[in-house]
C-alpha cells in the first residue's frame, strides 16, 4: 500500500474522484499538554480513504488542526462543516468515524 499525505484539505478534496468507495474515515486526537492549564484543547482531525492506481492501493490522508474551549461540542460542529464541504465534491460521500489500517500477513509454509 502506497500512503500519501496531503497538507491542506483543499487540496485533499482534489484526490477524491480517485476513491475506490464514498467512505472518508475520520478521526480526532486531541492534543492537549499535560502541563497546559489553559481552557483551551488542541484538536487535530485525521481525515483519509482509500484509492487505487494500477494494482496498489492508496491510503490519501490529511490532518486538520483546530484549537477549541474545552467545555465547547466543537466536534459536532466541524463533521457538519466537513460534511458540507464533501457534499460540493460529491452528495453521495459520507463520513465514518474511525480508521484505515494495513495489516500485514505472513506464513511459513
Amino acid at each position: 500500500m502506497i500512503v500519501i499525505s496531503i497538507d491542506q484539505i483543499e487540496n485533499f478534496v482534489l484526490f477524491l474522484d480517485r476513491r475506490v468507495m464514498n467512505e472518508i474515515f475520520y478521526e480526532f486526537k486531541e492534543l492537549k499538554q499535560e502541563s497546559d492549564l489553559s481552557s483551551e484543547t488542541d484538536i487535530e482531525i485525521i481525515l483519509h480513504f482509500l484509492a487505487k492506481i494500477e494494482d496498489y492501493m492508496v491510503l490519501y490522508g490529511t490532518t486538520v488542526k483546530i484549537t477549541k474551549p474545552s467545555s465547547s461540542n466543537l466536534d459536532e460542529e466541524v463533521i457538519t462543516e466537513l460534511n458540507n464541504i464533501f457534499n460540493k465534491v460529491d452528495p453521495s460521500l459520507t463520513l465514518v468515524k474511525g480508521k484505515i489500517s494495513e495489516i500485514f500477513l505472513s506464513y511459513s509454509s
